[in-house]
């Protein structure tokens, strides 16, 4: 499929008067009943300078943090909790259209502050611009602030499925935040599976999806296979002790850093950051010794959750339109398997872009980088009907 790749530089300029802090007190006011815990508001840069355009978006955007808690929660095992907390991330005009971006496993909402990507979306005249949308970065059941095994359950923490943590986000904008429809759901890796369950669960809760470096079909293959990898990695070390350990297992890092030379990065790029033994055996070695906070419940949890995915019986009850996003070089969702194609086809309003693979484009990493596909994402979305 061909696609027209046009770079714009990034034109960062004062904000709009939306996202002043009278705005921010309005959305306060707004959500005060909803909200379950104080909300923390970033003041915003009213001016962005040359010597603050380089730095991460979070630095000159005003990003409120919050929680939310839904009440008597029940999971697809039929197990409950009496509360979920849901941390979330708002910025942008609390009037706007409202949009929800998804992250990937072992992330959080606040992944989408980088440079990469809200430095290409988020500022004045961007696809996302800040002044129109209002934007919600919701943390994941089992990720970041939200409510997950190490805060105390560890492995008696509920089974979640990508069904769940769909379920919590649909709660969250409903209950949580009084939203009764999106304009868009956008998700990557994780979250653009989580997309595709959004699109199939909830079809009138939004006029437009974006899943990427995600397809609509079961767990399988090499994807699924080195993701139980990393499962078995975790569960069968001995200084896991079932959940119950007082250290990290020492193979949490090794199979994490596994994974990702396996399936991210890209071929054309790894080969040229590591042409020879040596450059590689460095490259890996850095990682290895890279500082590693991540947590082995909350990991392994994380990984497990992709167990049951299999959005493909919904697809026909899509009513949004689809953009799906994927990269030719995506080691975890080859376009040599036409999966894209033979499932898009059930879709009514669905079209499949495709990022050419090259040595500056990052495998399965792609996709977060906006740079090569935001100017057919605007066109896309402005040709989207408003229902």
């Amino acid at each position: 499929m061909n696609a027209s790749w046009i770079k714009r530089p990034v034109e960062l300029v004062a904000l709009s008067a939306a996202l002043t802090l009278t705005g921010c007190a309005q959305w306060a006011h707004q959500a005060r009943s909803a909200v379950q815990a104080p909300v923390a508001v970033v003041p915003p840069v009213p001016v962005v300078t040359p010597a603050t355009a380089s730095l991460a978006p979070a630095a000159w955007l005003p990003v409120r943090t919050a929680n939310w808690v839904a009440k008597d929660f029940r999971f697809h095992t039929g197990e409950t909790l009496p509360q979920v907390t849901i941390a979330y991330r708002t910025l942008g005009n609390p009037a706007g259209e409202p949009v929800m971006l998804l992250h990937g496993t072992t992330g959080n909402g606040g992944n989408w502050l980088s440079a990469a990507f809200a430095g290409e979306m988020f500022g004045p005249g961007q696809p996302l611009d800040a002044s129109r949308y209002f934007i919600i970065l919701p943390d994941s059941i089992g990720t970041g602030a939200s409510s997950k095994p190490s805060d105390g359950l560890r492995a008696k923490f509920p089974r979640y499925s990508y069904e769940d943590m769909v379920d919590a986000q649909y709660r969250l904008m409903t209950e949580g935040l009084g939203i009764k429809r999106l304009r868009l759901v956008l998700g990557n890796s994780m979250g653009g599976m989580q997309a595709w369950v959004w699109a199939s669960r909830y079809p009138k809760a939004m006029d437009a999806v974006v899943p990427m470096a995600s397809m609509p079909t079961a767990m399988s293959g090499r994807n699924w296979m080195t993701r139980r990898l990393i499962i078995d990695s975790i569960r069968n070390d001995p200084e896991y002790r079932g959940g119950d350990y007082t250290a990290q297992p020492r193979s949490l890092q090794f199979a994490s850093v596994m994974y990702g030379v396996a399936t991210n990065g890209g071929n054309q790029a790894l080969f040229a950051a590591a042409p020879n033994r040596a450059k590689a055996d460095a490259l890996l070695d850095a990682r290895l010794k890279a500082p590693f906070t991540g947590d082995a419940n909350d990991h392994l949890y994380q990984w497990d959750a992709s167990r049951d995915y299999d959005p493909s019986p919904g697809l026909g009850r899509i009513e949004a339109h689809v953009l799906a996003i994927n990269s030719a070089d995506d080691e975890r969702n080859p376009p040599e398997l036409s999966v894209m194609e033979r499932e898009m086809a059930r879709i009514r309003h669905a079209r499949l872009l495709v990022v050419p693979g090259s040595a500056q484009t990052a495998g399965h990493g792609t996709t977060a980088q906006a740079k090569w596909w935001k100017e057919d994402f605007r066109g896309w979305l402005q040709g989207v009907p408003q229902r």
